[in-house]
C-alpha cells in the first residue's frame, strides 16, 4: 500500500476530521482514507443523455399524438 502525506492543512479542517472520526468510533487517518474512498471509487452517476440513450425503443411516434378533447360542456351537461 502506498502513504499519503497532507500538509499545510487548515486548523478547523483536522478538528472537523478528528470529530468526525470519534462519531464513527476510528482513527482521524481511518476517517481520511474512508472519505478519500469514497470520494474516489463510488460509482460514477450516468448522465441524462446515456438513460435516455439506453431506453428501449417501444410503440410508436403517434402513440403520442395528442388527442383532442371533447368540448367541457359535452362532459358537464
Amino acid at each position: 500500500m502506498a502513504n499519503l502525506i497532507v500538509r499545510n492543512l487548515d486548523e478547523e479542517l483536522v478538528r472537523k476530521l478528528k470529530k468526525q472520526a470519534g462519531r464513527h468510533a476510528r482513527s482521524a487517518e481511518a476517517e481520511h482514507r474512508a472519505i478519500l474512498e469514497e470520494a474516489l471509487m463510488k460509482t460514477r452517476r450516468k448522465s441524462l443523455a446515456s438513460v435516455l440513450a439506453s431506453m428501449p425503443d417501444v410503440g410508436t411516434d403517434t402513440d403520442f399524438d395528442r388527442v383532442q378533447d371533447t368540448d367541457v360542456r359535452d362532459v358537464f351537461d
